[in-house]
């Protein structure tokens, strides 16, 4: 079986972070979110992936991923040019699979339980696709699976008004050959894409049969800032301490916390886990929980939390900042002439945000 991620996408609701890089490099828990889906594609031992890559800055996820040796995979690069959906990119990846079965996963997307059980038994059964779905409070806002009894999927349906279940459909699939045939039968949609659900439901009306597995634990799309806080909250509480820097006297450190090495924490600092420090950082104040924060980053007198920092950024600041998103080489510095009442940010790269 062969893996394929899709990292193709403007990212358009995490702008302006995306306007310097794919969204799949955003960190979480200092590291590419994209990782995780190879490293559960390795864990299933999947270990041939095919990445598909976009328009927005491709070369990035090249010079991040390489040849895939650092993860114990091997990685060939797709080029799909102007995404026009996940059929479109799927179909992308058809010479790659060469005849085989493929876990399709969308690399924006972290799963607590990984992928093993879900693709276990696939190559030999029946099944033509097996969908990953998750039950949420809002199915109007995801693609939505009808089951039958025997939990085959009988109906697929995209951002319903009314929906018939609660079942969505998380962005990871498992697919046969079949697939490619059902995408060159299917047309565009109103959006002017190829969707992956109406191929789906074009094998469904071929009386090919689409098994269903609902996820065990929790699943995240990190397509908006929010949930690329949530996803890091949540990551950081599966983390154990392990702390490899310098630690000054009249340090506080409570609960679970990684501190990178040659990063120092300055005395009279309070670092409260559950929560990430990269390398080479210098830290003169408070980290609160929830929070990741990137390899050669200063914060001098300031208090964070709950926030993600990417990295080589300096944060001066007598307000607490929180739930915040800060792109690579920000800085955030007090200003004593002016005192807006902001405090949550998400911004690019190379900002500077006087408070």
């Amino acid at each position: 079986m062969k893996g394929v991620i899709l990292s193709g996408g403007h990212g358009t609701r995490l702008r302006p972070l995306t306007h310097t890089g794919p969204k799949q490099l955003i960190p979480i828990a200092n590291k590419p979110v994209i990782e995780y889906a190879i490293e559960d594609l390795r864990d299933a031992g999947i270990t041939d992936i095919g990445i598909i890559l976009g328009t927005n800055m491709p070369n990035k996820i090249k010079e991040e991923l390489g040849d895939g040796s650092k993860y114990g995979v091997n990685i060939t690069y797709i080029m799909q040019g102007e995404p026009k959906g996940l059929a479109h990119a799927a179909a992308t990846a058809k010479e790659f699979v060469d005849g085989e079965s493929f876990v399709m996963y969308l690399g924006d997307n972290i799963l607590k339980s990984g992928i093993d059980e879900f693709v276990k038994g696939f190559d030999e059964s029946e099944f033509s696709s097996r969908l990953l779905l998750q039950e949420v409070e809002d199915p109007r806002q995801f693609g939505v699976a009808e089951l039958n009894e025997e939990g085959k999927i009988i109906n697929l349906v995209e951002k319903p008004e009314h929906p018939k279940s609660n079942l969505a459909l998380v962005g990871i699939y498992l697919f046969k050959n079949e697939i490619f045939d059902a995408i060159d039968k299917i047309e565009p949609s109103w959006r002017n894409e190829l969707e992956i659900t109406d191929a789906i439901q074009q094998l469904i009306d071929e009386d090919k049969s689409v098994d269903s597995f609902i996820v065990q634990g929790w699943w995240k799309d990190t397509g908006k800032p929010e949930d690329v806080l949530d996803a890091n909250q949540l990551i950081l509480e599966t983390i154990e301490s392990d702390i490899k820097g310098n630690i000054e006297d009249n340090v506080k450190i409570k609960g679970r916390v990684i501190i990178g090495e040659n990063t120092t924490i300055k005395s009279g600092s309070v670092i409260k886990g559950p929560a990430i420090i990269g390398e080479n950082c210098e830290i003169k104040g408070y980290v609160g929980p929830y929070t990741s924060i990137g390899d050669n980053t200063k914060i001098i007198e300031s208090e964070i939390d709950s926030s993600i920092i990417i990295g080589s950024s300096t944060i001066k600041s007598d307000k607490r900042i929180t739930e915040s998103l800060l792109g690579e080489n920000s800085k955030i510095i007090t200003d004593k002439e002016t005192y807006p009442k902001g405090r949550s940010f998400v911004i690019g790269e190379n900002s500077i945000i006087k408070l």
